[in-house]
């Protein structure tokens, strides 16, 4: 049996489910996420910062994991992430920086 809720990579959808996972810093930076446009700067960037941090690419359709779905899997690797929400904010921080130069970089494509 299969989730559902199980995508490939960190899907944006989840993000607003997990405000309550950590502190209020946390929290601030997820309800922000919430307000923010689809496909915008720091959506991407918290996007990829959860794919990393849940290792979303070592993730397969039969695994635990999967089966639980992505919201549950985000919320306990929160849970089990052993250092605070400011560094938290860093991968966040870090995780924009490296969206911007990869968009810097590369032409948007013709359609």
């Amino acid at each position: 049996m299969y989730a559902t809720g199980a995508e490939l990579l960190f899907p944006p959808r989840v993000i607003p489910a997990l405000a309550e996972a950590r502190g209020p810093l946390w929290r601030d930076l997820v309800t922000a996420a919430a307000k923010w446009a689809d496909a915008s700067l720091e959506q991407t960037a918290l996007t990829l910062m959860m794919a990393r941090l849940n290792n979303c690419a070592a993730c397969t359709a039969d695994s635990y994991r999967a089966i639980r779905g992505c919201e549950a899997c985000s919320k306990q690797t929160l849970r089990r992430f052993r250092g605070p929400d400011e560094e938290l904010l860093r991968l966040y921080d870090a995780a924009r920086i490296e969206v911007t130069r990869f968009l810097q970089k590369k032409p948007l494509a013709a359609p």
